[in-house]
């Protein structure tokens, strides 16, 4: 009788023959498909002389023989449904003395319904993950795809759900496989891989970790070569917030960031902290500082956490420490109350006290109408921020290079996008994967501008002013507008008052 093919929808007979075991598998599963059934391997014999020849098998229905008594409580809440039906449908084959599988019997008759063609390619032996569809998912997943989308996509690729060979739980079963392979070596284990394969691709990438007493890792800090390319250039403002909750642990997640020559939003490093306590920021300032060559910033702007401020006082004590403006009026909603609500007077004068006087004697008569109009003169929380004006009120930073930012809100932003594609349920191979990926949005927008910067010309408001001429080729685009309302400004001052006083003129 001649060889079967495969993937052959024949009904099987007895005496057919086929090349291999395997052969013999995917014919009767053809069969199964185009039938309505799935079908299992099910008992084998082996040859005595080397233990690893096939000499038999035998192929049944999937619902063949009956599940065997649950040996845990009988008292399940939940306890899985019964798909055995004793079905005696099966195929058997021989290994025969030309080295070929010969069908010796095989059975017909199901005792159950058959499954319709529409639903056949939800049946187990009709699943198998293949080398292209792991590696789609692979990219999927690594670009933040759930697996129902992933699903999806697939489907359409293939001319439908049911032409695939996978469904969304065979999606998620393969990544939590593969995530758990890649944690074999528990997350600590898999957390210094993951920072040895990055200096074996680059030796400028740097990383610390801190050990507690029992030998645990505790806190963690990197820096890839772009970040301290970054810092070298733009570090002189740093912004800091450890605001975002990363892992089932809710470690904070720390991100040292700050502008680049387009005014876009730069990270300089990034840590995840065991606790936010006085020792753990002190660790990591002093980490932060030996990763980029002892250069430590001129001004960070924080949040009002007491024992960051303590640590920086003592590690970065030539650092301008600034309050963040948005959690200075989060924490006055949490004081005041009613007093904070939108559209109210005090909010309107507060806001002005941050915002608007750039003279100290304004800023003090304001402040001090502010607390008697409001009958909030002994409130403790305005005292404690009325001492901390330097590091809040325009007035008084003046003469603090602070490149305009007010607010921890660059770091901010950076969780905003974290957010969209980081749980708490992530493991820490999975948290690196994602916060790369965003760093990678960030710097692709760096790109973005640095290509509109060189394909576009600025346009001058005046171009026959040889400042303006200079400007333009120099400034990107961001910072030339920057330049030019504050050149626009200055067109309009007028002289308010004039001394002779030889051989000075003062005005």
């Amino acid at each position: 009788m001649e060889n079967a093919c495969l993937n052959d929808a024949r009904e099987p007979q007895v005496g057919m023959l086929f090349n291999s075991e395997q052969e013999a598998y995917d014919f009767y599963n053809s069969y199964g498909r185009a039938m309505g059934f799935s079908i299992r391997r099910h008992t084998v014999n082996k040859s005595k002389k080397d233990r690893e020849t096939i000499t038999s098998r035998r192929f049944v229905c999937s619902k063949a023989g009956s599940r065997q008594p649950d040996k845990r409580d009988k008292n399940v809440t939940n306890p899985r449904a019964e798909t055995r039906t004793n079905c005696k449908a099966e195929m058997a084959i021989c290994l025969g003395g030309d080295g070929k599988y010969m069908c010796r019997e095989f059975v017909e008759e199901h005792n159950h319904d058959l499954h319709t063609d529409s639903t056949v390619h939800m049946m187990r032996s009709q699943r198998h993950m293949s080398d292209i569809h792991m590696y789609e998912i692979d990219l999927a997943d690594d670009s933040g795809i759930r697996p129902r989308f992933t699903i999806e996509l697939m489907g359409r690729h293939a001319g439908g759900i049911e032409n695939l060979s996978c469904t969304t739980q065979d999606v998620r079963n393969y990544l939590r496989t593969k995530r758990m392979s890649s944690l074999s070596y528990g997350e600590a284990g898999s957390l210094l891989d993951y920072f040895v394969t990055q200096t074996r691709n680059n030796p400028s990438f740097t990383y610390s970790v801190q050990l507690d007493s029992e030998e645990q890792i505790t806190n963690i800090f990197w820096a890839d070569p772009k970040m301290i390319i970054d810092y070298a250039q733009f570090g002189d403002v740093v912004s800091f917030d450890t605001t975002f909750r990363t892992n089932r642990q809710c470690r904070p997640l720390g991100v040292f960031a700050g502008f680049n020559h387009h005014r876009g939003c730069t990270v300089f490093g990034a840590t995840l902290l065991y606790d936010e306590t006085v020792e753990s920021f002190k660790w990591l300032f002093e980490v932060f500082a030996e990763a980029h060559g002892g250069k430590k910033p001129i001004t960070i702007f924080t949040d009002q956490d007491a024992a960051m401020t303590i640590a920086l006082t003592d590690m970065w004590p030539q650092t301008w420490p600034g309050l963040c403006t948005w959690h200075l009026m989060q924490n006055g909603i949490k004081h005041l109350g009613n007093m904070m609500k939108d559209g109210s007077g005090f909010l309107k004068d507060i806001k002005k006290c941050i915002y608007q006087y750039d003279e100290e004697e304004q800023f003090e008569r304001a402040w001090s109408r502010l607390l008697s109009e409001n009958g909030v003169m002994d409130n403790a929380w305005l005292t404690r921020m009325y001492t901390l004006r330097n590091k809040w009120a325009k007035c008084y930073m003046k003469n603090t290079f602070t490149l305009g930012i007010r607010s921890t809100q660059l770091s901010e932003s950076l969780n905003s996008d974290l957010k969209d594609y980081l749980k708490s349920t992530l493991d820490v191979v999975q948290f690196f994967k994602h916060f790369e990926r965003v760093l990678n949005q960030k710097r692709g927008n760096e790109l973005k501008a640095e290509f509109e910067s060189t394909n576009k010309l600025p346009r001058l408001a005046n171009s026959m002013s040889i400042v303006q001429k200079q400007a333009g080729s120099v400034y990107t685009p961001t910072i030339y507008a920057l330049f030019q309302e504050e050149y626009n400004w200055m067109t309009v001052c007028c002289i308010r008052d004039r001394t002779d006083r030889f051989p000075f003129i003062d005005f």
